[in-house]
C-alpha cells in the first residue's frame, strides 16, 4: 500500500433538506456509514449531523475519488434505511455534496467541530465555510 495522508471533510443533505434523519435510527445510519467507509479503505475520524445533514471527517485511500467514495456511502445507507431499519421509509439523500480537502494539523478543529454538530446548530454557532451544501 502506498503511503497517503489524504483528509476530506464531507457534508451531505437529504433530498430537499427533508427532517428525515429520525433520532430512533441516527446511529445505525451512522454504524452503516462508517462501516461502508471502513469496507472502502477509509478511516473515519468524526461523524455526526443533524436531522437534515450529516458531516464526515476521514481519511480516503488515493485509489478511490471522493465523489465515487460518496456516491457509494449515500447509496448503500439510504437502501439501509429503506429496506432494514424502516421498510418502506422514503429515505433519500440529495445527490449534491461538500468535500473539503484539509491539513492533518486541523484534523483536531475539524474533529471537534463535527462531534459538535447538534450544539452548534441550536446556539447558532455554525462555522459557514464548514456548513456549504449547495
Amino acid at each position: 500500500m502506498p503511503y497517503h495522508k489524504l483528509f476530506y471533510h464531507f457534508i451531505w443533505a437529504t433530498k430537499r433538506r427533508e427532517a428525515l434523519i429520525l433520532p430512533e435510527f441516527e446511529a445505525n445510519l451512522h454504524n452503516i456509514i462508517v462501516t461502508k467507509t471502513v469496507e472502502m479503505g477509509g478511516i473515519v475520524y468524526a461523524l455526526d449531523g443533524i436531522e437534515d445533514h450529516v458531516h464526515l471527517a476521514t481519511s480516503l485511500p488515493p485509489k478511490i475519488a471522493p465523489s465515487t467514495f460518496i456516491g457509494e456511502v449515500k447509496g448503500n445507507s439510504s437502501h439501509f434505511v429503506n429496506h432494514t431499519i424502516l421498510p418502506g421509509f422514503k429515505f433519500y439523500w440529495q445527490s449534491e455534496f461538500a468535500v473539503l480537502s484539509f491539513a492533518e494539523r486541523n484534523l483536531p478543529a475539524i474533529v471537534r467541530y463535527i462531534k459538535n454538530q447538534k450544539e452548534h446548530h441550536a446556539q447558532n454557532t455554525l462555522n459557514d465555510a464548514l456548513e456549504k451544501i449547495t
